[in-house]
């Protein structure tokens, strides 16, 4: 077509000339995004030439389609959305090491919180990320009048374009799969596909993703619910009475550390601890070094679920969005059964994470939000109530509850961008590459005086004797992004493997009656259920859940990530490759298969769950569940 006589002029020549120019721009702009932002680990030449390559497809779909719709208009549109597609992307990049989902979208009521997380995130030199669209507009619009008559893009060539991308992307395709294979199977992995099929291909990929999800809830039936339990009945640990009961009737606070990773825990800062007050406590309770987070694109949301249900969120996007309308078998459900005031306390806004709607899911009887605090400037800052206030007024309400309560505190002030007021400040900021992790230290050393001003006042309560505290980090706060400033800090190259275990989180149970131990057990979030059903020595019936109980000596160490990776007392496996856990030297391969298999399949099986919203099933497998349970006495009966 493009050879026909008919076509190919003196006049059309600049058509042609237009658009390979202004197709040109664009690619110049996702290729210097892809592989100078994005942190996408480019491992040879091949690859480098795939990713130099996998825009071509994409930017002939959206000019295509823009030319189709609109003309020249529509061309200049697709520029305008596809290159504030990229930069939102790059903002979330940064922030988070990932990628938007069609599932986070749902999410952008939370940006009204995010206003000073996003002035951090963003860059004055940003702005040179948009020159490119100011020379497109002078192409599409304001060439000499008389020089642009010629000019007027037919709709039928926006079809051939659109047809053209068709081909390139299965160029793309084949050329990825021989790196590979399986490729668009690993949809955990939103790096390895953005950097074989493209950013934008990708966000198109997730589009289809989405329709499959959506359809998953409309198929289920409760035929797929049999084989989750059969699974998990055959994996279960046989029941463990090591400390079962010990806190049988009494209160329990549960506090989610707001991105506080192990890290920060006996390590210092200028000759100064950056957790003193923790650094103590720890010796005096139950303390866990190898407690991992394993949240994904809901962070504290994600770490709230694992706690509440025992089950794994989804890689993409968050369920207190997704799903907050499923059927739960809730830990809150599950202790207001027995009696239990249950309640989620959290000085932010209550519809923050959709957890107005998906704590009634879970069972809660009241959430204190922020309208139920003092909250005032004085006493706020970045992110809203500073942590000694929260703590104060959390405190005070407890004293006031129905006994036996569980109540799940959530700090604030541990988070992006890590800003303080001057007389909050306890220790000089970091030294290293990065504002970030310098603030961090700051953050991290104040939520400690904080906790120390909480649990003395605790200790010096009536609730004391009769309640048991249970803390953990949430999630991390220093991503992949700042590897070289944390290997200032460390002093160490932060490798796959330390990077990994960098997303340890501290973990401790502490009270009256609960003797102090350093355990080493390796566990997750996803255990901090059984583990707490066991210690208040209550029944737990529901026969869905991943985690087992941290203090069952015999218990099966294994802790997975939501990206298919995983920690077992002998491996670390990442990606594919294989490391001793306790020197991170790398291994044979095949000796972290059968890990990778095992996380595999209990992601997908939690996420059938979820996708299919199959726990409103639950009652009509009880007698599948009985059958299968009742030939092995170690087992618990329904």
């Amino acid at each position: 077509m493009f050879t026909n006589n008919k076509y190919i002029n003196k006049k059309t020549g600049l058509k042609l000339l237009v658009y390979l120019f202004v197709i040109g721009l664009f690619w110049l702009k996702m290729n210097y995004i892809q592989t100078s932002i994005f942190s996408l680990n480019v491992e040879n030449s091949n690859e480098a030439n795939i990713l130099a390559f996998n825009p071509l497809s994409s930017i002939f779909l959206i000019f295509g389609l823009g030319i189709l719709l609109a003309g020249r208009r529509g061309m200049f549109f697709s520029y305008i959305l596809g290159s504030i597609l990229l930069y939102v992307n790059v903002l979330f990049y940064r922030e988070y090491n990932d990628f938007i989902t069609i599932p986070m979208l749902n999410q952008v009521a939370n940006l009204a919180d995010l206003g000073g997380s996003i002035t951090t995130i963003m860059s004055p030199v940003d702005a040179l990320l948009f020159v490119d669209v100011l020379i497109a507009a002078f192409l599409l619009f304001y060439l000499k009048p008389s020089r642009f008559q010629v000019f007027k893009p037919k709709r039928w060539e926006g079809i051939v374009l659109a047809i053209v991308a068709i081909p390139l992307f299965m160029i793309n395709l084949q050329w990825a799969e021989q790196e590979r294979t399986d490729l668009l199977e690993r949809t955990f992995d939103r790096n390895m596909l953005v950097k074989y099929i493209g950013v934008i291909n990708y966000h198109v990929y997730d589009v289809v993703l989405q329709g499959k999800t959506e359809m998953k809830k409309t198929l289920a039936d409760s035929n797929e619910l049999v084989p989750v339990i059969n699974y998990l009945n055959e994996n279960k640990s046989e029941d463990s009475d090591r400390l079962e009961g010990v806190a049988e009737g009494k209160n329990v606070i549960v506090l989610s550390l707001e991105s506080t990773q192990t890290f920060v825990v006996d390590n210092t800062l200028h000759g100064e601890e950056l957790t003193p007050y923790f650094n103590d406590l720890k010796e005096e309770g139950i303390y866990f070094d190898n407690f991992y987070h394993q949240v994904k694109q809901g962070r504290t949301s994600d770490s709230e679920f694992l706690l509440a249900n025992s089950m794994y969120p989804l890689n993409r996007g968050a369920v207190f969005f997704t799903h907050s309308s499923n059927e739960y078998e809730g830990l809150p459900s599950l202790l207001g059964e027995n009696g239990y005031f249950t309640s989620s306390m959290h000085a932010n806004d209550k519809t923050f994470w959709n957890r107005n709607v998906m704590y009634d899911s879970l069972g809660y009887d009241e959430y204190f939000s922020k309208e139920d605090y003092a909250v005032t400037p004085e006493k706020s800052h970045g992110w809203g109530y500073l942590d000694e206030y929260f703590f104060e007024d959390s405190l005070n309400m407890m004293k006031e509850m129905d006994k036996p309560f569980y109540s799940k505190m959530i700090t604030l002030t541990n988070h992006y961008p890590f800003t303080l007021p001057e007389e909050q400040k306890f220790i000089e900021e970091g030294e290293t590459g990065s504002g970030t992790l310098n603030r961090y230290f700051q953050t991290i050393r104040y939520q400690d005086e904080a906790l120390k001003k909480f649990v003395e006042e605790f200790k010096n309560s009536e609730l004391y004797d009769d309640t048991i505290l249970v803390m953990y980090g949430d999630h991390f706060g220093i991503s992949e992004n700042h590897q070289k400033a944390m290997g200032e800090y460390l002093d160490k190259e932060i490798n796959d493997y330390e990077q990994f275990q960098l997303q340890r989180v501290p973990m401790l149970i502490y009270g009256k009656g609960i003797d102090a131990e350093k355990n080493h057990t390796v566990g997750g979030q996803v255990d901090l259920r059984p583990t707490l059903t066991n210690l208040l020595g209550i029944q737990d019936d529901n026969p869905i859940q991943f985690g087992h109980d941290l203090l069952d000596k015999d218990r099966r160490q294994l802790m997975i990530t939501r990206d298919g990776n995983f920690a077992s007392e002998e491996y670390v496996g990442i990606q594919g490759t294989c490391y001793n856990r306790e020197t991170g030297e790398e291994l044979e391969a095949d000796l972290c298969n059968e890990g990778f298999e095992k996380a595999q399949e209990e992601l997908e099986m939690s996420d059938s769950i979820i996708y299919g919203d199959l726990l409103r099933y639950l009652d009509e497998t009880e007698m599948v569940q009985s059958e299968s349970t009742e030939p092995n006495q170690n087992k618990q009966e329904k």
